[in-house]
């Protein structure tokens, strides 16, 4: 008996979370999910420079410009004028399809570094930060993207999503494997500030304030 009083009081706690969520104003779900963005690409950009100054500081590979990041078949916006010729659903589908294509290869990356036993554990672990980060900002985005809905700002579906391009497997060279963990590293950094940047023209647009 006690165990079903356990298990109704949990079923409330989540309906009422979910009650709280969907009362939360449109423009308090931006401001969430833009905070959570920047967190994220904050801790992408700490990353990449500890591995820089770890790996690649005796090396000449540092500011290489042969990279392809796996997400380059997405189409996104450069600058702001050009995000804002997307439509509002057309420029969250963007968002979304750039979280996607990151899930597999942040934790590939965690795996990768977990395996470098002379990178400091702490930043390792960053690696696995960032692929829940990217988690649950994904889910923060479709929240944001359930209330337009209902508010009617866009319509009721979002085009589905494919399965985004495999990144460039690992070779057996532990120098292709710092350079390809590099590479990530470097298009991971460059991708969540296009999600930060385009979450904030999003919300600019729907739910201006000041400094839009």
């Amino acid at each position: 008996e006690s165990f079903s009083h356990i298990l109704l009081f949990l079923s409330a706690s989540f309906f009422l979370l979910a009650l709280l969520c969907y009362a939360l104003s449109l423009s308090d779900l931006f401001d969430r999910v833009i905070q959570h963005s920047a967190r994220m690409h904050s801790l992408s950009s700490d990353l990449h420079s500890e591995f820089e100054q770890y790996f690649l500081s005796s090396k000449n590979h540092i500011g290489r410009v042969n990279r392809r990041c796996h997400t380059s078949n997405i189409l996104t916006p450069n600058g702001k004028e050009n995000a804002q010729k997307l439509t509002v659903k057309e420029l969250t589908e963007v968002i979304l399809k750039l979280l996607l294509a990151w899930r597999d290869p942040l934790s590939h990356l965690h795996q990768s570094m977990a395996h470098q036993n002379d990178f400091n554990s702490f930043s390792g672990n960053k690696a696995l930060e960032m692929s829940d980060m990217v988690h649950e900002l994904k889910k923060g985005v479709e929240k944001v993207a359930e209330k337009m809905q209902l508010l009617g700002i866009i319509s009721n579906s979002l085009n589905a999503f494919s399965s985004p391009d495999a990144f460039i497997p690992y070779s057996n060279s532990e120098e292709s494997i710092t350079l390809t963990n590099h590479d990530l590293l470097y298009c991971f950094r460059r991708d969540s500030n296009k999600v930060q940047n385009y979450l904030k023209i999003l919300k600019c647009r729907i739910v201006p304030e000041n400094g839009c």
